[in-house]
């Protein structure tokens, strides 16, 4: 039997560049997606969905939205999903090649994962995505060796599931009861008593912030998940898979193709969602745009993330991306650590049991955050990557999941 080393490189087909390009993908939508966490930890949670519950919407901040908006809302999530999905098919071709049994390793891997969700959600943020996904891969590792063709049809099927739902919801509005719409309407458009409340929430300290934490990761993790997560990061994860297969993911399609999902993405995706941009304005964000006014950018996304991708790998074969892909690759690579290294960060100045910015830093001064942590991260991790094989938490999670400490150190 040859070694895991050997099986490994069999089953990736001996290219450390295709490695590189999901390391980089990954890289790039790990950093993407703190353009958006960082607005639910610096506001109210109202203001994530509904930019006009709180703060300005006006000159710079206006703008820092409509580019966030745009550019970053469900791409980064999108991006990051597809990847996810590409990885579950690429340990498992790894284990299987190695003559171990992929399904039994894969249980064990996600059901840890799920684990870290739960403590990063209850513990430090309730946005946790980690639990979302390690669900999703444990009822698609199945269907990872379907014809991608069929792959990316089910995948775009899923993703009608939540689309649907929402228009079912707002087909309902009329029938529901005057309480209903009252508590709706507390979470999309809260008062300034209700803002006031939940600033002050955050501003304590980590044990006054608890029941609230644990009430919106209760919700994430459950209602949230049911309705939404499941079925959008499971469709994605999917289109990831056939991607993968493609080579899209890796660099390997061609120019063409990657010319015209850019296409794909500047022609369509982005006009979709001004579209939608335009439709919120012009009802005033008022409650149909939870329900109608997100569908323009929930689909628009998915286009955009394929944009990203062309993105990333025109510029990895026109190698005009310098230190720029190392630095982005470890950070690829380290990326469970660097997601909960985010969350910490962001935690530390927003929250009381840190500095208690909450609240009082608008979305043009949250993007020097951004920047701040970017660079931090892009410092860090080949940094680390120098001295170990793994990050702290890759490490750990590698180690649970095979039942013994894995070597860390080069």
């Amino acid at each position: 039997m040859s070694s895991p080393r050997q099986a490994c490189r069999r089953a990736d087909q001996g290219t450390t560049a295709r490695i590189e390009a999901l390391d980089v993908l990954r890289g790039v939508a790990l950093l993407g997606i703190l353009v958006m966490n960082v607005q639910a930890f610096a506001m109210p949670q109202a203001a994530y969905l509904n930019p006009t519950a709180w703060g300005r919407l006006d000159g710079i901040d206006l703008a820092v939205w409509l580019a966030s908006h745009v550019l970053f809302d469900q791409k980064m999530m999108a991006l990051f999903a597809m990847l996810f999905g590409a990885g579950i098919v690429l340990y498992a071709e790894r284990v299987e090649a190695a003559g171990k049994r992929s399904w039994a390793l894969h249980c064990q891997r996600h059901a840890w994962l799920m684990l870290f969700g739960i403590a990063h959600a209850y513990l430090i943020w309730y946005g946790d995505i980690l639990f979302t996904y390690a669900v999703c891969a444990l009822a698609l590792f199945p269907l990872r060796r379907l014809v991608p063709s069929r792959q990316l049809a089910l995948g775009f099927v899923l993703l009608a599931v939540t689309s649907l739902l929402f228009l079912v919801f707002d087909a309902t509005v009329p029938a529901w009861s005057e309480a209903d719409r009252q508590t709706f309407m507390t979470e999309w458009q809260p008062s300034a008593a209700q803002l006031a409340s939940e600033a002050e929430r955050y501003r304590s300290g980590w044990w006054q912030q608890l029941p609230q934490r644990a009430e919106m990761a209760f919700e994430m993790q459950t209602f949230t998940l049911l309705i939404w997560g499941l079925w959008r990061s499971a469709g994605l994860m999917l289109i990831g898979m056939a991607l993968f297969r493609w080579g899209i993911l890796t660099g390997q399609a061609s120019r063409r193709t990657y010319l015209s999902l850019l296409a794909v993405a500047l022609l369509l995706g982005v006009p979709m969602i001004l579209s939608g941009v335009h439709w919120n304005f012009a009802n005033d964000w008022g409650p149909r745009s939870m329900f109608v006014g997100t569908q323009f950018n929930y689909w628009g996304s998915v286009l955009v993330a394929f944009g990203w991708v062309s993105v990333v790998m025109l510029l990895l074969r026109a190698n005009v991306m310098g230190r720029l892909r190392l630095r982005l690759a470890a950070v690829g690579r380290t990326a469970l650590s660097q997601y909960i290294l985010q969350s910490v960060i962001c935690s530390l100045i927003f929250y009381g049991h840190g500095l208690g910015m909450f609240g009082h830093i608008e979305r043009s001064g949250q993007m020097l955050v951004v920047l701040g942590i970017w660079l931090l991260q892009l410092w860090l991790a080949p940094l680390w990557l120098r001295h170990f094989r793994y990050g702290p938490l890759e490490w750990l999670w590698r180690s649970l999941t095979r039942g013994q400490w894995q070597p860390w150190r080069h």
